[in-house]
């Protein structure tokens, strides 16, 4: 009986284990496909280096804390994440030029 009562949740918990190594590598995965898509942009002249959009994004932030990005490859745009006075502001800008193109709180 106390065999069954242990298993239980020694069962649920190398399953959660099981899950999140599976899940873990796949989306490292992901990002890495981003992050070589952002690359073969800049490479082929079709965005700005991101250190440049992040310098011209970070001037018009307020001092908030940067905390990441995403790059859409099919527009071209960054979504840079930003923490301002406790909440999250997301911004978007034009990978091309670098202009901020939209905000989100």
């Amino acid at each position: 009986m106390r065999a069954t009562i242990l298993s239980r949740p020694l069962t649920v918990l190398l399953g959660t284990a099981l899950a999140l190594s599976i899940a873990m590598p796949a989306q490292a995965a992901g990002r890495r496909d981003e992050q070589d898509a952002a690359r073969r942009a800049m490479l082929d002249g079709q965005v700005m280096p991101f250190a440049m959009i992040k310098r011209r994004v970070d001037a018009q932030m307020n001092g908030a804390s940067y905390v990441g990005s995403e790059f859409d490859p099919s527009s071209n745009r960054y979504r840079l994440k930003y923490v301002q006075n406790g909440k999250v502001v997301w911004v978007d800008a034009d990978g091309r030029t670098g202009d901020i193109i939209g905000w989100a709180r």
